[in-house]
């Protein structure tokens, strides 16, 4: 496996955990990309994290509202990618957790 690979499944997994840590399973990109960076130390620019919320989002995992405020997506946690966060499932591309 890649290095670019490995970081990514980390990163996407870190973005559903943190989903799923919220009691509606949702945050907008401004908060993730914060949280990320200071609770997970994963440290990513806007690009990238829009490309795993559209990877995420091509998987099932989440959904991206793009509308409600046209500058600043809001991703929602669905019930598949609170299995993939609890590891409850294995998806290919997204890091297991760790026990």
């Amino acid at each position: 496996m890649k290095y670019r690979e490995l970081v990514d499944g980390d990163q996407r997994l870190a973005i559903c955990q943190l989903l799923e840590q919220d009691p509606d399973y949702s945050h907008n990109e401004h908060v993730l990309k914060q949280a990320l960076g200071m609770l997970m130390a994963h440290h990513i620019g806007s690009d990238l994290l829009r490309n795993h919320l559209n990877w995420l989002e091509e998987q099932g995992l989440v959904t991206v509202d793009r509308d409600s405020v046209p500058t600043l997506w809001i991703a929602k946690l669905t019930v598949r990618g609170q299995d993939a966060a609890l590891g409850r499932i294995r998806i290919e591309g997204v890091a297991r957790p760790r026990p």
